[in-house]
């Protein structure tokens, strides 16, 4: 079974200042695993990961990353912006984008962050913003086909929209070295949610032969290779989890296999890990309020998809502890839902759960990434807060919940805003 980071006697402490719904972070789980990531990798001297902000964007928890090693990996400008306010500008920012606006490309190289560009119709987009270009770039890898070691929500290159074919990589690298570009980095980003130990060297070993390819080929200096992300984590207890250290090892041994004999050992490994990083170390915390009898039994929380969308979307699983009942006879068949008007708004559907009393305490595991991150306002639902655990026990409110007057902010130029002020 997987355990709570988290008391209930904590959680009820925490509820009498913050409301349920709320996801809650463990800083403690977070620093050892940003910590495990650089030791796994301490056998290459320019090794940096940079957290995927798109999965948990908070600067709180960016900044937690931050002095754990770890740079921004940003793809909007809201993201930019977050990381530019924790002064993670220059090399310590990774721009990746796709479709890419040109005030996103201006801002990126205000901040002499690297760039990583998606297409090759993107190098006459970034000199028409910029004018010119930086020493250092970045272009994305998509080889196509299949790639399957994953779970299956990312593992069809061939399908995805993303990075530049074999071909246009090198008449890319031709063009920005002749743009004046002199250092290169090349990016690949194949499955998503990988639950195995192979993904990351099956990959490294793909992106150096290539890279030894194109260094060869086009005389450009590849000073780094991006992993990017796709290391996933068990939703379900059981599950395997992956070793980062085994993981590392094979990255070596691949490095050392394709990039020592050619002369490149001085290459930096960078990778952009999101979930792995902090998704085990987050948890939506709701209270069951309603609970329904008819063709099934229902329990309504006071949370609801707006606040964790994953269920609804495709499908996935999220573990559910009913916090003081660990211990408790699982008798029950539940579907747990929110309360929106769309049938898909389910945490758990046919869930064996202990009996579940009005007022108790759900617990909905692994919500670190893609948890707040994903959220909507579909029905005028309103955003969940977020809190931060520290390991002293105190925890801190690094983002309040959003409020009617913010929903209704965007409105304030009709002549009904009033009327909708005065109703707050």
């Amino acid at each position: 079974m997987k355990t709570p980071f988290v008391s209930k006697e904590k959680l009820e402490e925490i509820i009498r200042e913050i409301p349920t719904p709320f996801h809650i972070y463990d800083e403690k789980g977070i620093r050892e695993n940003a910590r495990r990531v650089r030791e796994a990798f301490s056998w290459n001297k320019g090794f940096r990961e940079y957290f995927a902000v798109k999965a948990e964007p908070n600067p709180a928890i960016l900044q937690v990353l931050k002095e754990e090693g770890c740079g921004c990996d940003c793809s909007s400008l809201t993201e930019l912006m977050m990381a530019k306010a924790i002064g993670c500008g220059g090399e310590l920012t990774m721009f990746s984008s796709n479709d890419t606006p040109d005030e996103e490309y201006v801002m990126a190289n205000e901040m002499n962050a690297i760039i990583n560009l998606d297409d090759i119709t993107m190098i006459d987009s970034f000199a028409k913003a910029v004018g010119t270009f930086p020493k250092t770039m970045c272009c994305r890898y998509n080889p196509g086909g299949v790639f399957k070691v994953s779970n299956g929500i990312m593992d069809t290159p061939g399908d995805a929209k993303y990075g530049m074919t074999t071909d246009q990589i090198f008449k890319a690298y031709r063009i920005l070295k002749s743009n004046g570009v002199e250092n290169f980095g090349l990016h690949s980003f194949l499955v998503s949610n990988a639950v195995t130990n192979d993904y990351y060297p099956m990959l490294a070993k793909l992106l150096f032969q290539l890279a030894v390819e194109l260094q060869k080929d086009t005389g450009c200096h590849i000073s780094f290779i991006n992993l990017s992300g796709g290391i996933g984590i068990p939703y379900k207890p059981g599950e395997n989890e992956i070793d980062i250290y085994e993981i590392g090892e094979g990255v070596r041994k691949a490095y050392e296999e394709v990039l020592v004999p050619a002369g490149m050992g001085d290459v930096a490994i960078y990778t952009e890990l999101g979930r792995f990083m902090t998704g085990p170390y987050g948890a939506l915390i709701t209270t069951a309020i309603h609970e329904k009898n008819i063709m099934k039994h229902y329990i309504g929380v006071d949370a609801c998809a707006c606040n964790l969308m994953r269920p609804a979307m495709y499908g996935a699983y999220h573990h559910i502890t009913v916090m003081g009942k660990e211990m408790a006879p699982y008798t029950n068949i539940y579907d747990v839902t929110g309360s929106l008007c769309e049938n898909n708004d389910k945490f758990a559907i046919d869930r064996m759960l202990p009996k579940i009393d009005m007022g108790d305490i759900l617990y909905i595991h692994d919500t670190g990434a893609h948890g707040f991150a994903m959220g909507y306002n579909y029905n005028g639902k309103l955003r969940s807060a977020e809190v931060l655990l520290h390991e002293d026990g105190s925890f801190t409110k690094i983002r309040r919940a959003e409020t009617p007057a913010d929903y209704f902010s965007t409105f304030e130029e009709m002549p009904f805003y009033g009327k909708l002020m005065e109703q707050l």
